[in-house]
């Protein structure tokens, strides 16, 4: 299984037997088989913001929270490609205002690692270093910003596959 691979096969048939409904998303993930999970969920996903997503979802589905996931899928997807023009053009304070927005979506759904390093894009934007403290010059900025932006897209892919198989899980 590939790093970047979510394991599709977290719940197995036993598992589905025991939660007809899991209550929440690390139900999911039988506590022996969370070793076998490529992606660390810790890492990747603030479980609690998840979760608090997942309950305000009716009893019966989780179709409010997958909306809401679908539309954040939609709304980084753009963002990538805007992201990908402003650095085009050198434009550290739209790639700043990017990772800020990006970085507040992600967070509002518990897309940990994804906030993180939309933080970080932020403040690189503003020619500080990755925590804020330190200036950068422009060259530098855009230098970093160059690293980053792949790192934030495969952990953002990460996430998305995770969630994917999540709620595929939940239609079965």
């Amino acid at each position: 299984m590939s790093t970047s691979q979510v394991a599709p096969e977290f719940i197995e048939a036993d598992l589905n037997e025991k939660f007809e409904k899991p209550l929440n998303i690390t139900d999911q993930i039988d506590k022996n088989d969370k070793d076998k999970v490529s992606v660390n969920i810790e890492e990747l996903i603030d479980t609690n913001t998840f979760d608090q997503l997942l309950d305000m979802d009716d009893d019966e589905d989780h179709e409010f929270s997958y909306s809401l996931v679908v539309d954040y899928f939609d709304q980084a997807e753009e963002t990538f490609k805007d992201m990908d023009a402003a650095l085009d053009k050198k434009d550290l304070p739209e790639l700043s205002r990017l990772g800020h927005f990006l970085k507040g979506s992600s967070a509002a759904i518990g897309l940990k690692k994804v906030k993180e390093t939309c933080e970080k894009i932020q403040n690189i934007g503003n020619c500080q270093d990755e925590i804020g403290l330190k200036g950068l010059d422009e060259t530098e900025a855009i230098k970093k910003i160059t690293q980053i932006l792949p790192l934030v897209k495969a952990e953002y892919s990460e996430a998305e596959e995770y969630l994917k198989n999540f709620y595929e899980q939940e239609t079965r």
